[in-house]
């Protein structure tokens, strides 16, 4: 497992990073410690995770998949040897006040965690979304704040586009301050609208990339078939993440080029989950790529994507699968006001 500097910052990542949106939901705490054991084992030592997990986002469940992290990094005594990141934003209580990215909030928000993980820092703290009703200089200036407080190291923002990195940016520059380490936005070889303008924005600033969906929710397994209900159990399914999991990819034009891609990659005895992986991976932008499993026998096929390089026929056939798709209008904007969108 090659490890790769997350932007202009000194922290360093590993290339495959494991999501735990899955852990303490779809599987249960037996399982989700043999997920985390498997990804340990194949060399993996970042983590992404949320105050608002496990998927579906519920506010019943919301810290259980940091309270299990807690546990197993408590159990197995390896805090000091991963990088932990975590996101605040999301609604965590029934009041106006319990969302968002506030200074209330997401200062409430970063101890919650703190306590919930138990560790004294978070590497890497990122606000889950765009809050268009708190001022920008707020927003950075918490966690700035935050930082030195020592309660977290890096941050950033997830689910952003390249006008919302700009004014955090731009912030940091009149306040004096570093700024943001870098972004966590969803692509795939099926969701590509990034490398317009947010991809040559973080190059042109160095900042780190951590890439989400990889697989496209499970539709780059090559199993779903257009014409056809998602199957039960799957991220389709899982209620409101199952609403927005549909909405970005559960369309017959997807679908149909998940098939072919399958095709093409058996034809090269490659995976398709391998294949997608290792394609992701190998953009020179991105430093890390979130990888997620709800079994530890589904890990094996995404942790060989490290160890391949994909045939040039093959590549040219996953190059080429965005530019068949039409032109669409984004599914679940990121900047919502009412905050109910998940990710």
């Amino acid at each position: 497992m090659r490890w790769r500097s997350f932007g202009r910052s000194g922290l360093k990542v590993t290339e495959l990073c494991l999501g735990t949106m899955t852990l303490a939901g779809q599987a249960d705490e037996k399982t989700s410690f043999a997920i985390l054991d498997a990804a340990w084992a194949g060399g993996i030592r970042f983590l992404d995770t949320a105050d608002c997990y496990p998927i579906p986002l519920e506010l019943a469940t919301t810290g259980q998949t940091e309270s299990l992290l807690g546990r197993w990094m408590k159990e197995r005594k390896n805090r000091d040897e991963l990088v932990i990141a975590t996101k605040g934003y999301f609604q965590m209580g029934t009041l106006p006040t319990q969302r968002g990215n506030s200074r209330l909030h997401l200062a409430h928000a970063c101890d919650a965690s703190l306590q919930r993980l138990g560790t004294d820092r978070i590497d890497l703290y990122l606000c889950h979304g765009w809050d268009p009703t708190v001022p920008v200089e707020e927003t950075i200036g918490t966690l700035e704040d935050l930082r030195r407080a020592g309660k977290i190291r890096y941050y950033g923002f997830s689910n952003v586009r390249a006008p919302e990195v700009t004014a955090c940016l731009l912030a940091a520059e009149r306040m004096g301050v570093a700024g943001i380490a870098g972004i966590q936005p969803r692509y795939n070889v099926l969701y590509r609208e990034l490398e317009d303008l947010l991809f040559p924005l973080a190059r042109s600033q160095r900042l780190g990339i951590m890439v989400y969906n990889p697989l496209a929710g499970g539709l780059l397994t090559g199993k779903h078939r257009p014409g056809t209900a998602p199957a039960e159990g799957t991220r389709f399914t899982l209620g409101s993440s199952g609403d927005t999991y549909r909405a970005r990819y559960w369309k017959d034009q997807l679908l149909s080029e998940a098939v072919a891609l399958d095709t093409a990659a058996r034809k090269h005895g490659v995976s398709l989950v391998t294949a997608a992986v290792a394609w992701t991976i190998a953009n020179p932008d991105i430093s890390s790529a979130i990888i997620g499993v709800s079994r530890p026998d589904q890990l094996q096929a995404q942790l060989e994507a490290i160890e391949i390089r994909i045939p040039d026929d093959l590549k040219r056939e996953l190059d080429a699968a965005w530019y068949r798709l039409p032109r669409m209008p984004m599914e679940g904007d990121p900047r919502i006001a009412d905050f109910h969108e998940e990710v």
